[in-house]
């Protein structure tokens, strides 16, 4: 097992944010993913897919360092955030002081990214006072006022009815477009993929390895930011 992290880069450099070579990983005294080689460019916006229990959340946690024990080695060029399927907003805290006391942002800018979210005017509320899909949002824009060279995002739209997940999929291709961040979002619904990545990454297979690839340039709610013209959004 070897992470290499490096600190001095910026996001408008061309190049990759991330490289991933995994030889083999064991839960549970079984073999689970085995062979997977990936690579994430700068402003790319890549969708891993698969059924569920396939190794998908396991391989992001690895890419987040909070899954050791694996060989391989994971390259990341920067700094990376992640938004985990619950918000894990600080209950004891204001929507304003989880964005400006887990980041460092301005409360001027907490605001801002509040009034994204659909959130204007309720920065001094409390995350119990939310819908799942409020707190969805605050965690994504949380996770966008930290400025990482990566976004993780695990199973992000789960639980959400149809409006909330449209909701959601908009504001994070505002904050995408605007700033140009690389993501990895886990996901078992080909739909979001679709709607969302530039790149699509399938995995399958007993232990799971990477069984295809595919640009993904007709996607509904691709921008700028993915390297493709911007649809419906």
């Amino acid at each position: 097992m070897r992470r290499e992290l490096a600190s001095d880069s910026a996001h408008a450099d061309p190049g990759s944010v991330l490289s991933l070579k995994i030889n083999s990983v064991f839960r549970g005294g079984s073999e689970v993913l085995r062979g997977v080689n990936l690579e994430i460019m700068r402003r790319e916006t890549v969708a891993l897919v698969g059924p569920s229990g396939i190794g998908k959340s396991t391989l992001l946690m690895i890419v987040a360092g909070i899954l050791h024990g694996f060989r391989g080695r994971v390259s990341l060029q920067g700094s990376q955030a992640m938004v985990f399927q619950e918000p894990r907003l600080l209950p004891w805290r204001t929507l304003t002081q989880n964005l400006t006391v887990a980041t460092g942002t301005s409360q001027d800018k907490a605001l801002a990214l509040l009034a994204d979210a659909g959130l204007d005017g309720r920065g001094d509320d409390y995350p119990g006072e939310l819908s799942l899909g409020q707190a969805r949002r605050v965690a994504i824009v949380r996770a966008f006022a930290a400025n990482p060279d990566l976004l993780l995002m695990d199973e992000p739209f789960a639980s959400l009815d149809s409006e909330a997940i449209d909701k959601m999929m908009r504001l994070f291709v505002r904050l995408r477009e605007r700033t140009g961040i690389a993501t990895l979002f886990v996901t078992h619904i080909e739909d979001e993929a679709k709607r969302l990545a530039s790149r699509i990454v399938a995995l399958g297979g007993t232990p799971a390895g990477i069984v295809g690839e595919r640009q993904n340039m007709g996607a509904y709610f691709h921008s700028s930011a993915s390297g493709v013209t911007a649809l419906g959004s």
